[in-house]
Protein backbone atom coordinates (compact mmCIF):
# COMPACT_ATOMS: atom_id res chain seq x y z
CA UNK A 1 0.00 0.00 0.00
CA UNK A 2 3.13 2.25 0.80
CA UNK A 3 4.80 1.21 -1.95
CA UNK A 4 1.15 2.52 -4.32
CA UNK A 5 1.36 5.32 -2.49
CA UNK A 6 4.88 6.53 -3.44
CA UNK A 7 4.54 5.86 -6.90
CA UNK A 8 1.28 7.66 -6.88
CA UNK A 9 3.12 10.58 -5.73
CA UNK A 10 5.75 10.18 -8.17
CA UNK A 11 3.77 10.55 -10.68
CA UNK A 12 1.75 13.50 -10.02
CA UNK A 13 5.18 15.26 -9.52
CA UNK A 14 6.41 14.38 -12.83
CA UNK A 15 3.14 15.96 -14.61
CA UNK A 16 3.58 18.49 -11.85
CA UNK A 17 6.88 19.46 -13.69
CA UNK A 18 6.64 18.73 -16.91
CA UNK A 19 3.51 21.30 -17.37
CA UNK A 20 5.55 23.74 -15.47
CA UNK A 21 8.39 23.83 -18.05
CA UNK A 22 5.63 23.02 -20.67
CA UNK A 23 3.91 26.83 -19.44
CA UNK A 24 7.41 28.24 -19.60
CA UNK A 25 8.20 27.78 -23.11
CA UNK A 26 4.96 28.82 -24.39
CA UNK A 27 5.00 32.31 -22.98
CA UNK A 28 8.19 33.07 -24.34
CA UNK A 29 8.19 35.23 -27.73
CA UNK A 30 10.93 35.63 -30.02
CA UNK A 31 11.98 39.84 -29.77
CA UNK A 32 10.42 41.84 -32.76
CA UNK A 33 12.99 43.13 -35.73
CA UNK A 34 12.22 45.92 -37.73
CA UNK A 35 14.79 47.59 -40.36
CA UNK A 36 13.52 51.20 -39.97
CA UNK A 37 15.91 53.84 -37.70
CA UNK A 38 13.41 56.52 -36.55
CA UNK A 39 14.92 59.85 -35.00
CA UNK A 40 12.25 63.04 -34.22
CA UNK A 41 14.32 66.63 -32.37
CA UNK A 42 12.33 69.13 -32.35
CA UNK A 43 13.81 72.21 -30.45
CA UNK A 44 12.77 76.24 -29.31
CA UNK A 45 15.03 78.81 -29.57
CA UNK A 46 14.14 82.06 -27.84
CA UNK A 47 16.38 84.83 -27.24
CA UNK A 48 15.55 88.20 -25.65
CA UNK A 49 16.30 91.88 -24.36
CA UNK A 50 15.16 94.53 -21.97
CA UNK A 51 16.20 97.84 -21.42
CA UNK A 52 15.05 99.98 -18.20
CA UNK A 53 16.45 103.79 -17.73
CA UNK A 54 19.66 102.19 -19.68
CA UNK A 55 21.54 105.32 -20.07
CA UNK A 56 22.76 104.15 -23.65
CA UNK A 57 19.52 103.28 -25.15
CA UNK A 58 18.50 100.59 -26.80
CA UNK A 59 15.36 98.78 -28.10
CA UNK A 60 13.64 96.04 -26.33
CA UNK A 61 13.34 92.85 -28.67
CA UNK A 62 12.29 89.40 -28.50
CA UNK A 63 12.97 86.74 -31.06
CA UNK A 64 11.63 83.00 -31.30
CA UNK A 65 12.81 80.16 -33.24
CA UNK A 66 11.08 76.92 -33.42
CA UNK A 67 12.62 74.21 -35.53
CA UNK A 68 12.00 70.26 -35.90
CA UNK A 69 14.41 67.61 -37.42
CA UNK A 70 12.64 64.12 -38.76
CA UNK A 71 14.38 61.06 -39.96
CA UNK A 72 13.39 57.82 -40.95
CA UNK A 73 15.95 55.35 -42.71
CA UNK A 74 15.51 51.89 -43.55
CA UNK A 75 18.55 49.58 -44.01
CA UNK A 76 18.36 46.02 -45.17
CA UNK A 77 21.09 43.70 -46.34
CA UNK A 78 21.54 45.36 -50.25
CA UNK A 79 19.05 48.81 -49.40
CA UNK A 80 19.47 51.78 -47.83
CA UNK A 81 16.81 54.33 -47.93
CA UNK A 82 17.04 57.55 -46.13
CA UNK A 83 14.14 59.93 -45.85
CA UNK A 84 14.45 63.30 -43.89
CA UNK A 85 12.36 66.67 -43.46
CA UNK A 86 13.93 69.62 -41.65
CA UNK A 87 11.71 72.41 -40.61
CA UNK A 88 12.62 75.74 -39.41
CA UNK A 89 10.80 79.19 -38.69
CA UNK A 90 11.76 82.29 -36.43
CA UNK A 91 10.05 85.76 -35.74
CA UNK A 92 11.29 88.79 -34.43
CA UNK A 93 9.51 91.01 -32.20
CA UNK A 94 11.55 94.61 -31.42
CA UNK A 95 9.98 98.02 -29.93
CA UNK A 96 8.84 100.36 -32.73
CA UNK A 97 8.51 98.04 -35.36
CA UNK A 98 6.23 95.39 -36.50
CA UNK A 99 6.90 91.42 -36.30
CA UNK A 100 9.67 90.20 -38.63
CA UNK A 101 10.58 86.81 -39.84
CA UNK A 102 14.09 85.75 -39.40
CA UNK A 103 14.26 82.02 -40.54
CA UNK A 104 11.72 80.07 -42.96
CA UNK A 105 12.71 76.75 -44.35
CA UNK A 106 10.70 73.24 -44.98
CA UNK A 107 13.05 70.78 -46.44
CA UNK A 108 12.55 67.09 -47.57
CA UNK A 109 15.15 64.80 -48.70
CA UNK A 110 14.96 61.27 -49.61
CA UNK A 111 17.66 59.23 -51.21
CA UNK A 112 17.05 55.16 -52.23
CA UNK A 113 20.38 53.15 -52.50
CA UNK A 114 21.20 49.74 -53.75
CA UNK A 115 24.52 47.72 -53.50
CA UNK A 116 25.41 44.72 -55.61
CA UNK A 117 27.14 43.31 -51.84
CA UNK A 118 26.69 43.64 -48.30
CA UNK A 119 30.34 44.86 -48.27
CA UNK A 120 30.39 47.39 -51.04
CA UNK A 121 30.41 51.38 -49.27
CA UNK A 122 29.18 52.36 -53.17
CA UNK A 123 25.53 52.70 -53.84
CA UNK A 124 22.91 52.63 -57.39
CA UNK A 125 20.92 55.82 -55.98
CA UNK A 126 17.55 57.99 -56.77
CA UNK A 127 17.33 61.32 -54.87
CA UNK A 128 14.43 63.24 -54.46
CA UNK A 129 14.84 67.10 -52.96
CA UNK A 130 12.34 69.62 -52.01
CA UNK A 131 12.63 73.38 -51.01
CA UNK A 132 10.36 75.77 -50.03
CA UNK A 133 9.11 77.91 -47.17
CA UNK A 134 6.20 78.93 -45.29
CA UNK A 135 5.66 82.88 -45.90
CA UNK A 136 5.79 85.64 -47.65
CA UNK A 137 9.51 87.36 -47.24
CA UNK A 138 9.80 91.15 -47.74
CA UNK A 139 12.75 93.42 -47.87
CA UNK A 140 12.07 95.03 -44.70
CA UNK A 141 11.15 97.72 -44.03
CA UNK A 142 9.05 97.75 -46.80
CA UNK A 143 6.21 94.98 -46.63
CA UNK A 144 4.09 95.81 -48.79
CA UNK A 145 5.68 93.83 -52.13
CA UNK A 146 6.90 90.47 -51.32
CA UNK A 147 10.31 89.33 -52.91
CA UNK A 148 9.66 85.21 -51.90
CA UNK A 149 6.41 83.14 -50.67
CA UNK A 150 5.50 79.98 -50.14
CA UNK A 151 5.84 78.16 -53.38
CA UNK A 152 8.00 81.29 -54.49
CA UNK A 153 10.47 79.93 -54.70
CA UNK A 154 10.34 75.94 -54.64
CA UNK A 155 13.01 74.11 -56.12
CA UNK A 156 13.08 70.48 -57.02
CA UNK A 157 15.87 68.48 -57.47
CA UNK A 158 15.15 64.60 -59.33
CA UNK A 159 18.14 62.77 -60.20
CA UNK A 160 19.70 58.74 -60.64
CA UNK A 161 23.12 58.48 -59.75
CA UNK A 162 26.08 56.60 -57.32
CA UNK A 163 26.32 57.50 -53.70
CA UNK A 164 29.44 56.33 -51.70
CA UNK A 165 28.42 55.80 -47.96
CA UNK A 166 30.62 55.21 -44.86
CA UNK A 167 29.24 55.11 -41.56
CA UNK A 168 32.26 54.55 -39.60
CA UNK A 169 33.23 58.24 -40.53
CA UNK A 170 30.03 60.12 -40.99
CA UNK A 171 30.65 60.36 -44.94
CA UNK A 172 27.91 60.62 -47.63
CA UNK A 173 29.00 61.71 -51.14
CA UNK A 174 26.59 61.73 -54.28
CA UNK A 175 26.97 62.32 -57.71
CA UNK A 176 24.02 61.82 -60.37
CA UNK A 177 25.11 62.63 -64.01
CA UNK A 178 21.67 63.39 -65.13
CA UNK A 179 19.25 65.46 -62.58
CA UNK A 180 16.08 67.39 -63.40
CA UNK A 181 16.07 71.01 -61.49
CA UNK A 182 12.08 72.40 -61.58
CA UNK A 183 12.42 75.64 -60.04
CA UNK A 184 8.55 77.15 -59.15
CA UNK A 185 7.82 80.22 -58.52
CA UNK A 186 3.42 80.29 -58.10
CA UNK A 187 3.50 83.77 -57.29
CA UNK A 188 2.20 85.43 -60.34
CA UNK A 189 3.72 88.54 -59.44
CA UNK A 190 6.67 87.36 -58.82
CA UNK A 191 6.85 85.23 -61.50
CA UNK A 192 5.70 88.18 -63.91
CA UNK A 193 8.97 90.13 -62.67
CA UNK A 194 11.22 87.15 -63.93
CA UNK A 195 12.26 86.16 -60.03
CA UNK A 196 14.15 83.37 -59.58
CA UNK A 197 15.48 82.56 -62.90
CA UNK A 198 11.72 81.83 -64.51
CA UNK A 199 10.91 83.66 -67.63
CA UNK A 200 9.35 87.72 -67.08
CA UNK A 201 6.22 88.69 -68.45
CA UNK A 202 6.09 90.67 -71.87
CA UNK A 203 4.42 94.46 -71.44
CA UNK A 204 4.41 97.05 -73.88
CA UNK A 205 5.38 100.61 -73.55
CA UNK A 206 3.22 101.55 -70.90
CA UNK A 207 4.01 98.59 -68.44
CA UNK A 208 0.58 96.40 -69.09
CA UNK A 209 1.43 92.84 -69.34
CA UNK A 210 0.54 91.64 -72.57
CA UNK A 211 2.27 87.34 -72.08
CA UNK A 212 2.11 86.80 -68.39
CA UNK A 213 5.52 85.23 -65.99
CA UNK A 214 6.38 82.00 -66.62
CA UNK A 215 5.50 80.30 -63.12
CA UNK A 216 8.34 77.56 -63.38
CA UNK A 217 11.90 76.66 -65.05
CA UNK A 218 12.83 73.23 -65.64
CA UNK A 219 16.70 72.17 -66.11
CA UNK A 220 18.80 69.13 -66.99
CA UNK A 221 22.44 68.93 -65.61
CA UNK A 222 25.04 67.28 -63.03
CA UNK A 223 24.15 67.47 -59.42
CA UNK A 224 26.73 66.65 -56.38
CA UNK A 225 25.95 66.48 -52.93
CA UNK A 226 28.30 65.32 -49.61
CA UNK A 227 27.80 65.23 -45.90
CA UNK A 228 29.85 64.97 -43.32
CA UNK A 229 28.21 64.60 -39.94
CA UNK A 230 30.21 63.29 -36.84
CA UNK A 231 31.13 64.08 -33.18
CA UNK A 232 34.21 66.02 -33.25
CA UNK A 233 34.43 66.73 -29.46
CA UNK A 234 32.45 65.60 -26.44
CA UNK A 235 28.91 66.81 -26.40
CA UNK A 236 29.55 68.68 -29.99
CA UNK A 237 28.07 67.54 -33.35
CA UNK A 238 29.62 68.89 -36.33
CA UNK A 239 26.86 68.96 -39.80
CA UNK A 240 28.41 69.85 -42.75
CA UNK A 241 26.44 69.61 -46.07
CA UNK A 242 27.18 70.77 -49.56
CA UNK A 243 25.26 70.95 -52.98
CA UNK A 244 26.84 71.61 -56.61
CA UNK A 245 24.66 71.88 -59.62
CA UNK A 246 25.77 72.62 -63.22
CA UNK A 247 22.88 73.29 -65.92
CA UNK A 248 23.80 71.14 -69.21
CA UNK A 249 21.55 73.46 -71.66
CA UNK A 250 22.37 77.02 -69.96
CA UNK A 251 25.90 78.28 -69.11
CA UNK A 252 27.41 75.12 -68.36
CA UNK A 253 29.85 75.10 -65.63
CA UNK A 254 28.56 77.90 -64.22
CA UNK A 255 27.86 76.13 -60.70
CA UNK A 256 24.90 76.65 -58.59
CA UNK A 257 26.72 76.44 -54.94
CA UNK A 258 24.65 75.93 -51.13
CA UNK A 259 26.87 74.98 -48.24
CA UNK A 260 25.62 74.47 -44.84
CA UNK A 261 27.31 74.43 -41.53
CA UNK A 262 25.51 73.47 -38.15
CA UNK A 263 27.51 73.07 -34.82
CA UNK A 264 25.35 71.28 -32.11
CA UNK A 265 26.55 71.48 -28.43
CA UNK A 266 24.98 69.65 -26.05
CA UNK A 267 24.64 71.19 -22.28
CA UNK A 268 22.28 68.68 -20.88
CA UNK A 269 19.46 66.09 -22.23
CA UNK A 270 17.05 68.99 -23.09
CA UNK A 271 19.66 71.98 -23.49
CA UNK A 272 21.48 72.68 -26.51
CA UNK A 273 23.38 75.79 -27.89
CA UNK A 274 23.83 75.64 -31.86
CA UNK A 275 26.31 77.92 -34.28
CA UNK A 276 24.85 77.58 -38.38
CA UNK A 277 25.85 79.19 -41.17
CA UNK A 278 24.52 79.19 -45.23
CA UNK A 279 26.51 80.12 -48.16
CA UNK A 280 24.98 80.06 -51.09
CA UNK A 281 25.46 81.72 -55.11
CA UNK A 282 23.20 80.83 -58.17
CA UNK A 283 23.47 82.86 -61.00
CA UNK A 284 19.33 82.34 -61.66
CA UNK A 285 18.94 84.76 -58.20
CA UNK A 286 19.30 88.42 -59.04
CA UNK A 287 20.20 90.90 -55.86
CA UNK A 288 18.16 93.98 -55.56
CA UNK A 289 18.43 96.83 -53.30
CA UNK A 290 16.51 100.12 -52.60
CA UNK A 291 18.45 103.62 -54.33
CA UNK A 292 16.29 106.94 -53.53
CA UNK A 293 13.52 105.05 -52.89
CA UNK A 294 13.47 102.37 -55.76
CA UNK A 295 14.69 99.24 -56.19
CA UNK A 296 17.15 98.64 -58.55
CA UNK A 297 17.86 95.01 -59.23
CA UNK A 298 21.42 93.88 -60.10
CA UNK A 299 23.68 90.79 -60.59
CA UNK A 300 23.78 87.73 -58.71
CA UNK A 301 25.44 88.17 -54.94
CA UNK A 302 26.74 85.35 -52.39
CA UNK A 303 23.96 84.97 -49.67
CA UNK A 304 24.99 84.35 -46.28
CA UNK A 305 22.59 83.14 -43.22
CA UNK A 306 24.56 83.32 -39.93
CA UNK A 307 22.82 81.56 -36.80
CA UNK A 308 23.65 81.58 -33.12
CA UNK A 309 20.80 80.10 -30.82
CA UNK A 310 20.29 78.45 -27.38
CA UNK A 311 16.92 76.79 -26.59
CA UNK A 312 15.32 73.77 -25.73
CA UNK A 313 15.50 70.63 -27.58
CA UNK A 314 13.47 67.05 -26.88
CA UNK A 315 14.20 64.20 -29.10
CA UNK A 316 12.12 60.92 -29.40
Amino acid sequence: MRLKACLIALLLIAFAQKGRSQVLITTTLPDSITYWERTNVVGLDISEIAFVNWSVGGNNSVSVLAKGNFTRKYTRKNINWLNELIIRYGINSQEGQELRKTDDQFQFNSTFGYRRDTVSNWYYSAKFNFNTQFSNGYSYPNTTAEISGPFAPATIFLGVGSEYIRKDLGLTLYLSPLTDKTTLVLNQFLADQGAFGVEAAVKDADGNIITPGKRSRTEVGMLFTGQFKRQVFKNIMLDNRITLYTDYLNSFGNIDVNYQLQLDMTVNEYVKANIGANFIYDDDIKSSEEVAGTVVTGGPKVQLKQTLGVGLSYTF
